[in-house]
């Protein structure tokens, strides 16, 4: 008898343990993106923004934009903004929205469609993600000068460094939080305090979105998207390595709990409902 239901036991706890979250497919755009690298989500106006790098990721050529995307998946502009070198992560404060740009972050005004001003970073060569704080401050990574920068107004701060290749970062209540080379750290409201909430991710660390609240939903840019629990604890929702369709810079609706994937080079978008 207890042959029989002690490895029936074990099974089962297995099984609860290691598939508590999976991500199901339910849309996915046509290849006419150019080089999307993230997506962000704008509940006020119902729609998603999208970083079209069009061209060399590292590369100053003018040839990049901002596209909209609907929260369904059909295309309203693909070069909704145009004029922007290589962007990427994107951050709003009410009708601004805030693009990480090679060595400037670009402010567009949503309303208007335009860029209404440019803020170099000193020393920036590789700006890569964005979050904004509750009163318009941006928090900025530099992968490649492995810094954090903080943009109050127009100045420019140094908000953290010492890192490897930092690249999400997410500006939450409790702290901000920033992806670097497969691990993920929370700092405090002045750069200090760094604390390590999980380590051992893929090494192409992206994006990083906040899920109910305590949680994490992690992407790698290889292919690969964690959900990371608040203990540090994770769990491999989706790995496309072997298709060598990259997930970048995520997107998230927590409120529909929806994953937002930007293909990069295979110029789609594909959304995930979280379960």
């Amino acid at each position: 008898m207890k042959k029989i239901l002690l490895p029936a036991c074990c099974c089962f706890i297995f099984a609860t343990t290691q598939a508590q979250h999976a991500l199901h497919k339910m849309w996915q755009t046509d290849s006419t993106w150019k080089v999307p690298e993230s997506v962000l989500v704008d509940t006020k106006n119902n729609v998603l923004y999208v970083s079209n790098i069009d061209g060399a990721p590292g590369g100053k050529d003018g040839q990049g934009s901002i596209g909209k995307l609907s929260r369904d998946g059909k295309p309203i502009a693909i070069e909704w903004v145009k004029g922007l070198n290589a962007p990427k992560g994107m951050g709003q404060h009410g009708n601004l929205l805030y693009v990480a740009d090679m060595n400037e972050v670009v402010v567009i005004d949503i309303k208007q469609g335009t860029i209404i001003k440019k803020i170099p970073v000193e020393g920036a060569n590789f700006l890569n993600d964005i979050s904004i704080g509750p009163k318009g401050e941006v928090y900025v990574s530099d992968s490649q000068e492995k810094k954090v920068h903080k943009i109050e107004g127009d100045k420019v701060s140094l908000f953290a460094d010492g890192f490897t290749r930092p690249n999400g970062v997410l500006w939450q209540p409790d702290g901000v939080y920033v992806l670097d080379n497969g691990l993920l750290y929370r700092f405090d409201a002045n750069g200090q305090n760094r604390s390590t909430i999980a380590q051992g991710l893929e090494g192409a660390t992206d994006g990083v979105e906040r899920v109910g609240g305590k949680d994490f939903i992690v992407s790698c840019w290889s292919g690969v998207i964690y959900y990371v629990h608040a203990d540090g604890k994770m769990e491999k929702l989706l790995d496309y390595r072997n298709e060598k369709i990259n997930t970048a810079d995520i997107g998230y609706d927590d409120s529909k709990r929806i994953v937002y994937v930007p293909t990069f080079f295979k110029n789609s978008i594909i959304a995930f409902h979280l379960q």
